[in-house]
């Protein structure tokens, strides 16, 4: 058995993956593979409403919100919000927690102001500051929900009446979560919903139309909404991934189990690790994702060893981000919790034997 830790592209079920390697060669027993049929057939336009349809079920959407399903995965996103959103002369609010939330305040200045009312760097990234005053008159608050390479996450929202645009894309579908509190919610899918190559949009309408800034028509929110995200030619096939996903989550008990299963992973693999005297993991634990945990060996020189031993184990994805280092534990809504338990199994022995 390989235990697949990567970060992303990541896990994914053995039903989708199933499912979806038969619909390459024959796709509703209709004789034509999933690549080859038109995206305006019905064929797929229903594969596009079930998914749809079923990510506003999951997160109990109100009719004040359109979900599409876009190219360019999360980063194109760090433009394309504030090229929708902000006008030249407005500000909004970001929160810098991390090499994602510092690169999407990057992009928004291009667009407009960009107030950074938080920022974690002071400790390498290794807190979320859950206190924070977002000024009334911004146009919006971005966050980062969960970040992949410093291994934090949020764990509570900020009370405010800025609407607050939230990228999921390591986080999504695995808690319970009021998302009727978020006015614009983004997310790769690559990680908890589907394959690389498709982004979800969940979008408040009324957010809509207040930038007088000209809009190239296929970077427009609208058009996209319009056009029921069929505006162009979608990613298909990952369009199709997610969309059994999505099926799959419901199928297993909807996000109340995705929630319970990543509590029981995180717990086993935390308390693990603290026990462990070679490890330490310096994120806060209030702070601490339920979905990337990060972590070092005290003595560096045993980190590659440890790494080494994790490949002989065929544990895949370890390795920390280039730019942090350490160990990386993904724990996606896929995992299941016998590899949680295979690593951790591995890491005590190998801190019995080297401690």
């Amino acid at each position: 058995m390989v235990h697949n830790f990567n970060s992303g592209p990541s896990v994914l079920p053995q039903q989708v993956l199933q499912q979806a390697s038969e619909a390459i060669i024959n796709f509703n027993n209709i004789g034509l593979s999933i690549l080859e049929i038109g995206h305006r057939t019905n064929w797929f336009i229903d594969v596009m409403e079930e998914a749809r349809n079923s990510v506003k079920e999951l997160m109990q959407l109100t009719d004040e919100y359109e979900v599409l399903f876009l190219h360019g995965g999360a980063t194109t996103q760090f433009m394309q919000i504030p090229m929708n959103l902000l006008d030249t002369h407005e500000t909004a609010a970001y929160c810098d927690n991390g090499i994602w939330g510092n690169k999407a305040i990057k992009e928004a200045q291009l667009f407009g102001n960009v107030n950074v009312i938080a920022s974690s760097k002071d400790k390498n990234h290794t807190y979320i500051n859950q206190n924070i005053t977002v000024p009334e008159s911004s146009k919006y608050l971005h966050i980062t929900t969960n970040n992949t390479v410093e291994g934090t996450q949020w764990h509570s929202f900020p009370q405010t009446n800025v609407p607050i645009v939230a990228d999921m894309s390591s986080d999504i579908f695995s808690r319970q979560l009021n998302f009727n509190q978020f006015s614009l919610i983004y997310a790769g899918a690559q990680k908890n919903m589907g394959a690389a190559g498709v982004n979800l949009l969940v979008i408040k309408k009324s957010l809509l139309g207040t930038i007088k800034r000209p809009i190239s028509p296929i970077m427009d929110y609208q058009k996209h909404i319009d056009a029921n995200s069929l505006l162009n030619t979608p990613p298909v096939f990952a369009v199709y991934v997610a969309m059994l996903t999505l099926r799959w989550i419901k199928q297993e008990g909807g996000l109340t189990v995705m929630e319970k299963r990543a509590e029981e992973k995180a717990n086993l693999l935390y308390s693990t690790i603290d026990s462990l005297p070679l490890f330490e993991c310096y994120v806060e634990k209030e702070s601490r994702s339920k979905m990337n945990a990060v972590f070092f060996i005290k003595d560096e020189a045993l980190q590659n060893e440890f790494l080494n031993e994790c490949k002989a184990n065929n544990m895949v994805g370890v390795k920390g981000y280039r730019t942090v280092g350490g160990i990386r534990v993904s724990m996606y809504n896929a995992l299941a919790m016998e590899s949680v338990k295979a690593f951790c199994d591995l890491a005590k022995d190998f801190n019995n034997r080297k401690g």
